[in-house]
């Protein structure tokens, strides 16, 4: 066993102590990282995802906030202002103070319960890691994930996230309800608590694990493979008639290169030395779902997002 799926297995084996099952879940978190990018975590209440992601935190050693999302939150909370200070002998100045944003690990929590206008104070820090206030501009703590969750069944009260957030989310990852087994075996952890979880991967292994990702090879028939499926979404870039018929907008650029780059992440932690179309296909649904704008007409009539992609998935297939 490499070192990489040593650190892998004993990543899993220590959250195993606060969070039962829920594997598939903790991969992708760990493909969002390892591709240092971000996530949307979808699921109703009670499932374990901040515990999930709090446990992950501490197993990797690095620095965690949770922002609870709500209609009174204000950017500034988000990102912190500059407040002014006046010392002992009466003179003022400036002083910034940090939000929490300037975490290496960010938990938005339930995001979709603010307005567009907090929810875009995001942008800047998902996409550049840094966040520009009052004219400064500063850079945030590396490694860098934000990991955002929503409730897929409270829609009082709640601001759908815009386009241009959404496709700055590498995955978007459904967690369901546990097995009955599983949900035994959580009845018996009423004691335990997120306090056991240990760190057992330190920031420099974290980071060398980062750089180690170049050392996947992918194929330009993998690329292709790619490219076609992302390109075959978009209404006026297909020949397939399923999505030019419900499809009002497809995936972008952005989501072929995210695509590519979080299957690397998936080969890396299996342990292979080069990614093969197993690896795109496994992340398809997680990466494109949230990408993918269906029709109203559509909408009512019960088609779902996961319908196109397998549709576009045969089409490219029919092509390798």
């Amino acid at each position: 066993m490499n070192a990489v799926s040593q650190n892998v297995k004993n990543i899993k084996a220590e959250m195993r102590k606060a969070v039962v099952g829920q594997e598939g879940i903790i991969d992708f978190l760990l493909i969002t990282l390892l591709a240092e990018s971000h996530a949307i975590i979808e699921g109703v209440p009670g499932l374990a995802k901040t515990l999930i992601i709090n446990s992950l935190a501490k197993t990797l050693n690095l620095s965690f906030n949770r922002i609870q999302f709500t209609p009174d939150l204000v950017p500034s909370d988000i990102t912190g202002t500059e407040i002014i200070h006046i010392s002992r002998d009466g003179e003022k100045d400036f002083r910034f103070v940090k939000g929490p944003i300037f975490s290496q690990l960010v938990l938005a929590d339930e995001i979709n319960r603010t307005p567009p206008k907090t929810q875009s104070a995001l942008l800047q820090a998902m996409q550049e890691k840094k966040v520009t206030i009052l004219g400064n501009t500063r850079t945030l703590p590396e490694p860098f994930c934000v990991f955002a969750t929503q409730n897929p069944i409270e829609y009082e009260g709640t601001y759908p996230l815009p386009e241009a957030q959404l496709d700055r989310f590498l995955l978007h990852i459904d967690i369901d309800y546990p097995s009955r087994d599983q949900e035994m075996q959580i009845v018996d952890m009423i004691s335990h608590s997120i306090e056991d979880i240990k760190p057992v991967v330190e920031k420099d292994d974290l980071v060398e694990m980062l750089k180690a990702q170049s050392s996947v090879l992918v194929s330009d028939k993998v690329k292709d493979y790619v490219v076609d499926i992302v390109r075959n979404t978009r209404p006026d870039g297909t020949v397939l008639d399923l999505v030019k018929k419900h499809v009002k907008w497809g995936a972008g650029p952005r989501a072929s290169q995210l695509l590519v780059k979080a299957a690397i992440a998936h080969a890396f932690i299996r342990g292979a030395k080069m990614v093969e179309k197993e690896d795109v296909d496994h992340l398809l649904v997680p990466a494109l779902k949230h990408r993918l704008i269906l029709n109203y007409q559509t909408l009512s009539e019960g088609f779902k997002v996961g319908d196109v992609i397998a549709a576009v998935k045969k089409s490219s297939e029919a092509k390798l």
